[in-house]
C-alpha cells in the first residue's frame, strides 16, 4: 500500500523542498509528516499491543479525546489504520482502529526508536518494556541486514540516489552527496 502522503495536506511544493542532505524529496521527511507527531506513534505503539478501541487508547495513553481523536482520523487518513464500524448490544455504533499493512510495517520503526531509548534516555532502573519473540521468548535486536541477511555496520552504508530522485546531474550530486562538516 503506498501513502498519499500530499492527500493528507503536505504539499508536493512543501514535500520537494525538503532535504535529503541538501535538498530535493525525501522519505524520512515524508513518513514524518505522515506518522511523526509523538501521539501518532505512541497510538501505532498500543495498536501493536493489541489495543483497538478508542477509550483504550485513551486509557493507555493518557491522551486528551480532542488530540486522540485528531491523530486517529490523521492515522486513518494516511492508511496506518483502518476505521471499522461495530455495535455493542443496548450502545450506539462506535468504531475501533486496526493496524493496516503500513501500519504493521512501522513495527521495525518502533523496535528501533524503542531500543534507542533504552540506550541514550532510559533512566538507571532499566527499559520498560523488553521486545521477544512471542513463541520462543528469546529478545529481538534490530539491525541493518543486506540483501543476503548479512549484518551490516554504520561504516557499510551509504545512501545514493534512487529512482525518485532528481534526474540532472548537478540536482544528483547537491541532493545525494555526502554532507560537507565545517
Amino acid at each position: 500500500m503506498r501513502i498519499a502522503v500530499d492527500d493528507v495536506g503536505v504539499s508536493a511544493a512543501v514535500a520537494r523542498a525538503t532535504p535529503l542532505e541538501s535538498g530535493g524529496p525525501c522519505s524520512i521527511a515524508r513518513a514524518l509528516e505522515a506518522v511523526g507527531d509523538r501521539w501518532s506513534l505512541l497510538i501505532v505503539r498500543e495498536a501493536v499491543k493489541g489495543r483497538t478501541r478508542f477509550v483504550e487508547f485513551e486509557q493507555g495513553l493518557r491522551v486528551s479525546k480532542a488530540v486522540l481523536a485528531d491523530r486517529l482520523a490523521g492515522l486513518v487518513a494516511v492508511g496506518v489504520l483502518e476505521r471499522r464500524t461495530y455495535r455493542e448490544p443496548g450502545h450506539r455504533v462506535r468504531h475501533d482502529y486496526h493496524l493496516t499493512e503500513a501500519g504493521r510495517d512501522l513495527l521495525p520503526v518502533l523496535a528501533g526508536l524503542s531500543a534507542w531509548g533504552d540506550r541514550y534516555v532510559t533512566g538507571e532502573t532499566g527499559p520498560p518494556s523488553v521486545w521477544r519473540h512471542r513463541t520462543s521468548g528469546a529478545p529481538l535486536t534490530v539491525s541493518m541486514v543486506d540483501g543476503h541477511g548479512r549484518p551490516v555496520g554504520f561504516d557499510d552504508v551509504e545512501i545514493v540516489p534512487g529512482r525518485g530522485a532528481s534526474r540532472t546531474p548537478s540536482d544528483r550530486r547537491s541532493r545525494c552527496s555526502t554532507p560537507t562538516v565545517t
